[in-house]
């Protein structure tokens, strides 16, 4: 499992790690001090230590949640290299296929339904998210509608396959959404008809 911080993680960095983690499961509700000492094998008491209250937990996961899930992620895809395509492909993996990461991101986006403050940082991830796919795809695609209309077809289907539970017929999901992936990163389809 990856951690927002490095191998050496301090006090600090466990409590907004585990906050994380009750966040994916069960919401900001999820998020209480008492339940998250206990399963860091500390004192509550520890906690006041690291934070002053637990908005200031709350605060210091969201800031963690959008270094990784932009910061991170943008270094990461430009690090590796590749072409346009390769690096959309790699940015929507890193953001939305990660064990770990998905699920904050899932429950941020239902967190956000309820609280401007979260909201308002959602929409500045997402805005930077949207920002580096008009770049990519800007790069084999001149018709700047075109360009926005990519976008989010390209962040819709990233998003919204989380939630859609239909069938496809005899094709998997991973089928549908590869050619999915094709069509909207305007590439041939494979030597299989897919």
């Amino acid at each position: 499992m990856r951690h927002i911080v490095g191998a050496t993680r301090t006090t600090r960095d466990r409590w907004i790690e585990e906050g994380l983690r009750a966040l994916a499961a069960g919401g900001p509700d999820a998020v209480r001090v008492e339940a998250l000492a206990k399963r860091l094998g500390v004192t509550k008491g520890g906690f006041y230590g690291s934070f002053a209250d637990r908005d200031a937990l709350l605060n210091a996961m969201l800031d963690a949640w959008e270094r990784e899930s932009t910061d991170e992620v943008i270094d990461r895809v430009e690090r590796e290299g590749g072409d346009p395509k390769a690096k959309i492909h790699r940015a929507g993996v890193l953001t939305f296929s990660d064990d770990r990461l998905l699920p904050v991101d899932l429950a941020i986006r239902d967190w956000a339904r309820r609280d401007e403050a979260v909201a308002e940082r959602l929409r500045r991830v997402d805005n930077r998210r949207m920002a580096l796919l008009r770049e990519m795809i800007g790069t084999f695609c001149s018709d700047a509608d075109e360009v926005e209309a990519r976008s989010l077809l390209a962040f819709c289907v990233a998003i919204g396959e989380h939630f859609l539970a239909a069938d496809h017929g005899d094709r998997t999901r991973a089928q549908v959404l590869a050619r999915a992936a094709d069509l909207l990163l305007d590439r041939p389809r494979d030597d299989h008809g897919r």
